[in-house]
């Protein structure tokens, strides 16, 4: 229940209020780690990161001023693949800030590393591979750019990024 109140303060205050950054800037969004956030364990569940990515790319949208148009073209991100490094725990209470960058996209997917930092150092890092999708047909990676006005060179997808898209096409290829 507490994702929908912080999906209705993201969306009515924080994206009014935020900071604007470049098609390839790195957007950053405080949260605190909530006592629903937590399990048994007493640190943050590992079901409730992806939740909070979520609201993370939603917030780094508005900061490269891309939410509006791509909610008014029906624009909807799915997500095709994640991988999570967990380093260490949040603890209930502690604030954290997730950074979310954009850091490619090939001729199918785009590529967004996302970090959970607080005054202790990492947390955990986490690459997630996506897409648009508009009426259930695929929105065109060059669709996307051009829309959101990016017109500089693509860049080359860091080596652990590389490597973790060779894996997935391994895991593709051995399960057919």
């Amino acid at each position: 229940m507490n994702l929908y109140f912080r999906l209705i303060w993201l969306m009515v205050w924080r994206v009014r209020h935020c900071n604007k950054i470049d098609f390839l800037g790195t957007s950053r969004i405080d949260f605190r780690a909530l006592p629903l956030d937590c399990d048994i364990n007493l640190h943050m569940t590992n079901s409730r990161y992806p939740a909070l990515m979520d609201l993370a790319r939603t917030y780094m949208l508005a900061e490269m001023g891309s939410l509006k148009r791509f909610l008014q073209l029906k624009w909807f991100p799915i997500v095709n693949a994640a991988e999570f490094t967990y380093i260490r725990d949040i603890k209930p209470f502690a604030k954290f800030e997730i950074e979310s960058k954009l850091v490619g996209w090939d001729e199918k997917y785009f590529y967004i590393e996302q970090r959970f930092v607080s005054v202790k150092g990492l947390h955990c890092i986490v690459h997630v591979r996506g897409v648009f999708v508009c009426k259930g047909k695929q929105v065109p990676i060059t669709d996307i750019v051009k829309e959101a006005g990016f017109t500089g060179p693509q860049p080359e997808l860091p080596p652990e990024v590389q490597k973790w898209i060779a894996f997935l096409q391994l895991k593709k290829e051995r399960n057919m």
